[in-house]
């Protein structure tokens, strides 16, 4: 064990090392001594007195978890995995199979094969259940068995899979697959254009400047750009995508933090494309921090109409610090604010309630800001679209008919039982629905609500007072009205949950690029959006 130890504890004396050189804590200087000195004492203690053996590593992961789950959740400490993840979700590029693969305990599901790289090419679908990588059974692969997809460009990988419960195998070359910010842009009629924002990478920038010169050379007078579903990314192509549509020398956001030199303010440094093409921004309850800078400072400086509903609410800027042995930690450094002066963070990190939970900043709490031409706008709960449209209903129930991968599982079932010629005017009826519902049931899909967790609770301890025959009665009428109001709640988002079973088939059957091209005929949010561009006046109506 102590040559365990040796070998571990350097990791708190190195890091309590690299805080102590850093400016932002000369201040504290003494206290953050202090108590790297009593952890690291106490951690050497710890592992080579405890009764049972221990594992320095795992103890120190879960201290450290422990630690940052106390400030918001994103500031976190990245392992090498979690490194590598997050490089390629800034430059978009590795080498791999091509596709999105969900980690499961036995097995790895195929979510999306990326159009024409090696998974498409070797004929994976949606739905395929990796069992076997080359020699290696993944129910037996004790680390990230999605690793061993990866590779050197060209190298070939062998791959069993189910696909409807029967088995096939299949070779996969390997090669360099590039994540594309810009997944999608082209002309919704001969005078609109459409692109569609996915991500803030370093690509997203020179993705967007090319989608918008290239549709402006198609003829395009007015342009819809689509931040829905984008959780943000680089502050800085951010400011730059902004550029793309005001004028150099223009304020777009500004950082505000303890530490000096993080207290930063961005102006636009390019000459732009265009200052005057109508514009129209599409967000919703997913589009975070980047997308919220882009669409807040366009919704500011009354350059945009902003369409959809109220955004995520991430007022906050995270920079990586390098630490030891390859691994970093992610750091809330400052808050960010539009060119009104507004921060749009909506949750409350600092002052939790009385369960611990970050809350939410009252309405009443909002502050009052002016866009350039003296229109209301407001902080304290997301961007605020100037033309807000009804929000998909995500109750707690719904979200884990989602994460229970319900909705994909009868997405794949039904492309592999229907055979749809055309697409583009697919829809699901309400007998689709009903089987739906039967699904969910034949499944065995069950939740159990936060009510029905305090209900139980309280029902244990009337039990352990022995006051259970008073109220067992009443216990279980509640429980039965619950659970045939959990029946309703699905009934009356009916709507919504159609909306992600159509997207999950559509994708089976033409990829994310033709989910695109169905959006155009079917988006509420695009029809409206290019009804609102097709008319001057109610345009301008919006930004005066």
């Amino acid at each position: 064990m102590k040559k365990i130890f040796s070998k571990k504890v350097i990791i708190p004396v190195v890091v309590g090392v690299v805080f102590l050189t850093t400016s932002a804590f000369k201040n504290d200087f003494f206290e953050i001594a202090k108590q790297i000195e009593i952890f690291t004492t106490l951690f050497k203690e710890l592992n080579m007195n405890y009764v049972d053996e221990t594992n320095p590593g795992a103890l120190m992961d879960t201290a450290i978890k422990s630690m940052l789950a106390d400030l918001d959740p994103y500031t976190n400490f990245m392992n090498e995995q979690d490194v590598e993840a997050a490089r390629i979700n800034n430059t978009g590029d590795y080498t791999g199979i091509g596709a999105r693969i969900k980690t499961l305990k036995d097995k790895l599901l195929v979510i999306e094969p990326y159009k024409d790289y090696p998974a498409d090419k070797a004929g994976l679908k949606p739905g395929d259940e990796i069992i076997k990588i080359g020699n290696t059974v993944v129910a037996n692969y004790e680390d990230h068995a999605g690793d061993l997809l990866k590779g050197t460009s060209d190298s070939s990988v062998e791959v069993t899979y189910l696909r409807q419960g029967k088995s096939h195998t299949t070779t996969i070359k390997r090669a360099e697959v590039d994540i594309k910010a810009v997944p999608h842009f082209s002309m919704v009629n001969d005078k609109t254009g459409y692109i569609v924002l996915s991500r803030f990478n370093n690509k997203a920038y020179t993705e967007t400047n090319y989608a918008l010169r290239d549709l402006k050379a198609q003829g395009a007078k007015k342009i819809i750009l689509d931040l829905r579903g984008n959780p943000g990314g680089l502050l800085n192509e951010a400011i730059k995508i902004v550029n793309l549509f005001v004028p150099k020398g223009q304020l777009v956001v500004t950082t505000k933090s303890k530490v000096k030199k993080y207290n930063r303010t961005y102006i636009t440094q390019n000459q732009p494309i265009d200052t005057e093409i109508p514009l129209v921004v599409l967000i919703d309850g997913a589009s975070a921090s980047a997308s919220e800078i882009v669409s807040g400072a366009l919704q500011d400086l009354d350059r945009a109409v902003i369409v959809g509903s109220r955004s995520f609410g991430k007022g906050l800027v995270q920079r990586p610090k390098q630490l030891t042995y390859g691994t970093q930690v992610k750091i809330t450094i400052s808050r960010y604010y539009t060119p009104s002066g507004r921060c749009i963070q909506s949750l409350d990190y600092w002052n939790r309630n009385e369960k611990g939970e970050a809350v939410r900043v009252k309405k009443e709490n909002y502050h009052q800001f002016k866009t350039k031409n003296g229109r209301k706008v407001f902080d304290g709960g997301g961007v605020l679209p100037d033309v807000a449209l009804d929000a998909a209903k995500n109750p707690t129930i719904t979200k884990a008919i989602q994460e229970s991968d319900f909705i994909f599982n009868y997405a794949v079932n039904y492309y592999y039982n229907h055979d749809i010629k055309h697409i583009n005017s697919f829809s699901l009826t309400d007998k689709d629905f009903s089987d739906f519902k039967n699904y969910l049931k034949t499944n065995n899909f069950s939740f159990e609500t936060e009510t029905e967790k305090d209900l139980k609770k309280a029902f244990e301890t009337a039990k352990k007072e022995a006051l259970n025959d008073n109220i067992e009665k009443e216990y279980n009428t509640l429980i039965n009205h619950l659970n045939a109001s959990k029946n309703t709640v699905i009934d009356e988002n009916k709507a919504y949950l159609l909306e992600l079973l159509i997207e999950d088939i559509v994708k089976c059957y033409v990829y994310r690029e033709g989910l695109y091209d169905y959006y155009k005929i079917h988006d509420t949010e695009i029809k409206k959006a290019t009804k609102i561009l097709s008319n001057s006046t109610t345009y301008q109506s919006y930004l005066r």
